[in-house]
């Protein structure tokens, strides 16, 4: 039960570490006040010395107020972080209230809110999961003292299980011989001679609406195209190149006078934030590419043939 409840616990911190690495991703790094404090307190965290880190954000809050949202924010973070041994719920939602309270323009207020209610919801999550972990006990216990109702009960333990565990569907390497994106839908699902194997969830670059007509303007393509070459080595993790831009695409930007862009790609999390986990897609954050987790992109590889479709629908 305890592995299963750190699992749950860890999903709404990824999206926490997500929320504010999302402007690097976009934006680059901001200028702040205490720079040099700043970053020996990210040192720190990066070490695995969490509370040397948050001894280090109350000197800077002390002398320096008024980056006190940005402190409150990366202490939150820190007190919820699944590796920190010192791992506090209750103090990281009172970081991230009094950011609110105290900072109520602060840019690190829409993040913080997002915080609050993904704490909250990871704890309803452990709840519900360690009622049906009770469950499960209280059926074994059952079985062992009325052999009579041990079909049944094996059932309902099984069904349990699987409720928790999810369904694990085998698919034969190499079998994919198309890959549908619906953008509106922000889902990727792959197929086999026209049947639907399984679909995962995307996120977009961070312009989704409309198809992508010039380099640089974070639109995700719409078309068809095909898996051009693989990238084992890509910064993202591990990378599937799609053939954009095609002739149609040529000839739009052509008629424009811009360049198509490129590069556009099915890929994973960037370099050390795999554990970011399936809580990426609640935002768009690519320049035009199709993310996935790092576990969906090594088995969409696996799975999918050289030269499969791509088909990119709206």
């Amino acid at each position: 039960m305890g592995k299963k409840s750190d699992r749950a616990n860890k999903r709404f911190i990824f999206f926490a570490a997500f929320t504010i690495i999302t402007p690097w991703l976009l934006c680059g790094c901001s200028t702040f006040l205490a720079k040099s404090a700043f970053k020996d307190a990210t040192n720190y965290f990066q070490q695995g010395s969490y509370q040397a880190a948050l001894e280090t954000y109350e000197q800077i809050i002390n002398k320096y107020p008024s980056v006190g949202d940005r402190v409150l924010f990366e202490m939150g973070m820190i007190y919820a972080h699944p590796d920190n041994l010192r791992k506090d719920d209750q103090k990281s939602l009172e970081c991230f209230h009094k950011l609110i309270k105290e900072y109520p323009e602060s840019l690190y207020r829409p993040p913080s809110d997002v915080m609050i209610s993904s704490i909250r919801n990871a704890a309803a999550r452990d709840k519900h999961v360690s009622a049906q972990q009770t469950q499960i006990e209280a059926l074994k216990q059952t079985l062992q003292s009325n052999d009579t109702e041990r079909v049944a009960l094996q059932n309902m333990i099984e069904g349990l299980e699987q409720e928790i565990k999810g369904k694990v569907i085998l698919i034969p390497h190499g079998s994919v011989d198309k890959i549908l994106i619906e953008k509106g839908q922000r889902r990727l699902t792959l197929l086999s001679k026209g049947k639907a194997l399984k679909t995962y969830k995307i996120a977009l670059g961070g312009n989704p609406d409309g198809p992508k007509e010039m380099q640089g303007d974070n639109k995700t393509p719409e078309g068809i195209y095909f898996i051009e070459t693989r990238n084992k080595g890509s910064q993202y993790h591990l990378s599937l190149r799609i053939s954009y831009p095609n002739e149609k695409d040529k000839k739009r930007a052509k008629q424009r006078g811009v360049s198509p862009g490129g590069d556009i790609m099915i890929h994973g999390m960037k370099k050390d934030l795999a554990w970011v986990g399936d809580l990426h897609t609640q935002r768009d954050w690519t320049q035009g590419c199709i993310a996935v987790t790092d576990r969906e992109i090594e088995e969409i590889e696996r799975l999918v043939l050289d030269g499969a479709t791509v088909e990119i629908r709206p």
